[in-house]
């Protein structure tokens, strides 16, 4: 093999990093809810209403102050301008108004008024009611549940117990983290980051599994070998994938943040933080809750009647 970050036959005493590593996970997830209590998401325009424009100026670059201070005029209250992509490229979002759909059309109207349309080309404008915004934060919240609660099943039914209650903390832990990193950079939390938390959720699950799969195998093989001993053995074994296939994700995922413009760069970032939790807690977190959920070898086993069965 021509690229091999991670040598053969590591003998890494992952079981016993855990016991520094779980106190540092359990402190990560605290925070996470100090944060989302204290200081709150900062919620898009998808969850809580109003009006994007997106516009481009006829000149080589856009004059923010300017577009500020005649959007400004208009006291159309929460205002946020910033420039994305081009330096003749801008943003302008506009907090929800009162009086439904028709006072969400009156602000565009507004808007493209005080600027004009000989000297800007309106791209993009996007708006959203109070409702739909409420809608799409509850389906948002029901389509994470639903997932934990398939996961849950599948594993349930194609392992055993154990290792299906080691998944789904895997995976809220992860879950939490990425939700406790957008309260902390105060990135715009909206669908692309129901998206992203969906999307970190598969990839900790796809990690999870090949270890759990490794262990299991481990399991049936040596039958007199302590637990911790089996999970260290199967995590070393499938250490070098791991890394592998976490380094090349985040290639993508840079290319991604710093060359596909500002659309994609919640998600992107979002999603490279959540590679980093999602592969720690792969090797770190469901471990470890086998050893406490007393996973043995006859589990694995009795896991292997009830497929063969089925």
């Amino acid at each position: 093999m021509l690229l091999r970050l991670v040598p053969d036959n590591t003998k890494l005493p992952f079981m016993k990093w855990a016991k520094i590593r779980t106190p540092i996970s359990l402190a990560l997830i605290a925070l996470s809810f100090f944060l989302l209590f204290t200081v709150g998401l900062n919620v898009g325009i998808d969850f809580k209403g109003g009006t994007v424009i997106e516009v481009q100026s006829a000149q080589p670059a856009a004059d923010l102050a300017d577009i500020r201070q005649k959007v400004g005029a208009l006291e159309l209250g929460d205002i946020q301008i910033q420039g994305i992509g081009e330096p003749n490229q801008v943003l302008i979002r506009i907090a929800a108004q009162p009086g439904g759909e028709e006072a969400q059309q009156e602000v565009v109207r507004k808007v493209q008024s005080a600027l004009g349309t000989s000297d800007y080309e309106y791209r993009r404008v996007e708006v959203v009611g109070p409702r739909v915004s409420g809608e799409l934060a509850t389906t948002g919240t029901i389509a994470v549940i639903v997932t934990m609660i398939g996961i849950m099943a599948y594993i349930w039914f194609r392992f055993e117990w154990q290792f299906s209650i080691g998944a789904i903390a895997t995976l809220v832990h992860d879950a939490i983290l990425t939700v406790g990193f957008f309260a902390l950079t105060q990135i715009d939390f909206n669908l692309s980051s129901i998206a992203a938390i969906l999307t970190i959720i598969g990839y900790s699950l796809n990690d999870t599994v090949v270890i759990f799969d490794r262990i299991r195998e481990i399991l049936r093989k040596y039958k007199q070998m302590p637990v911790s001993e089996i999970i260290d053995l199967a995590t070393n074994q499938t250490l070098a994938r791991t890394i592998m296939t976490s380094l090349t994700t985040l290639l993508a995922l840079g290319a991604l943040y710093f060359f596909g413009g500002s659309v994609v760069r919640s998600f992107t970032a979002a999603m490279i933080w959540g590679i980093f939790v999602a592969t720690a807690s792969s090797i770190f977190i469901g471990g470890p809750i086998l050893i406490y959920l007393n996973i043995r070898p006859s589990s694995a086993a009795a896991a292997d009647s009830k497929a063969a069965e089925a």
